[in-house]
């Protein structure tokens, strides 16, 4: 079955060029309203514009498809309510969130400064939840949502210099991971994307052959997936040039110290053992952890847990 979006409201973070803006058409080309957020700042969060939000717009419209721009700086709550309310009287619904903005600050730990480290947080992170937390109610109330927050292989598994970025990508996953329990009960469904883009953030990193592979449009057809009526949900989605993948963290099924063998030599000297990864798992909240390490030490003391 083909994959639309009719009667559907879409915010898009970050939508006026880029990623945003790919992921925005792709929505419309589909048949769904979208609210084109831009600030129109530089890679780094200077200046303003609502040029490339209203250009959207007007692609958009040129199509036959519905759309409306906003400014909101997505850090800012009081503008992401405005925005929100704005999207309200537009088109009375709101059921796909796509958290897209963001901007950089690359340097070394060492030589940041910490307004620099908490800006590009504010932006990723608080952005992500100041959009997410203003559409939750309705959501709740229609009983339907599709969240997608943007995470990053620089989160995932690290990248120098940015030790800023990495941090608020890698909170995407946390902040899905629970966002995922808590609505699960009102059909809202919360992923991420960890995308590998060829965009103006990443243009001075690679060569031209490698931008060329991997343009915005290579990754939205995994983006409209994970906000689709069908959609999964708690999945980590890493794409670029047309490639497609889950991301999924394990654990090993460790070692059990008991009573004084319960030292840091004894770690020390099963290293290896705890690192093991034949029989590792996937756990899907919090509590799985906790009863898989309270049931291999009751078995150990001969004790029957009720789970």
């Amino acid at each position: 079955m083909d994959i639309r979006f009719d009667g559907r409201v879409a915010i898009v973070t970050g939508s006026g060029i880029g990623l945003g803006r790919s992921h925005a058409l792709g929505l419309a080309e589909r048949g769904a309203k979208v609210v084109i957020n831009d600030l129109g700042v530089s890679t780094d969060g200077q200046g303003a514009s609502s040029e490339a939000a209203e250009a959207v717009v007007a692609e958009i419209k040129a199509m036959g498809g519905e759309a409306i721009a906003h400014g909101a700086d997505v850090s800012n709550e009081e503008q992401v309510v405005d925005m929100v309310a704005k999207t309200m009287e537009a088109f009375g619904r709101i059921d796909i969130v796509v958290n897209n903005a963001g901007i950089l600050r690359d340097k070394t730990f060492s030589k940041m400064t910490m307004a620099d480290f908490r800006k590009v947080v504010d932006v990723h992170l608080i952005g992500s939840a100041n959009v997410t937390h203003a559409c939750w109610p309705i959501m709740r109330e229609q009983g339907y949502g599709r969240v997608v927050l943007t995470s990053s292989a620089s989160g995932l598994y690290g990248n120098f210099g940015q030790s800023n970025y990495g941090a608020a990508k890698a909170a995407m996953m946390g902040m899905m991971n629970v966002l995922h329990l808590e609505g699960a009960r009102d059909d809202i469904r919360v992923n991420c994307l960890a995308p590998t883009a060829a965009t103006r953030m990443t243009e001075s990193l690679m060569p031209p052959e490698a931008l060329e592979l991997l343009k915005p449009e290579t990754i939205t057809p995994g983006l409209l997936y994970l906000v689709s009526e069908d959609a999964p949900s708690r999945v980590i989605m890493s794409a670029g040039a047309g490639c497609f993948a889950q991301t999924r963290v394990y654990e090993t099924p460790g070692i059990l110290l008991e009573g004084e063998e319960i030292t840091p030599e004894n770690v020390a000297a099963q290293f290896d053992q705890l690192n093991d990864g034949e029989g590792q798992e996937e756990l899907t909240d919090a509590f799985a952890q906790t009863k898989k390490y309270a049931r291999k030490a009751a078995e150990a003391a001969g004790l029957t847990l009720p789970w």
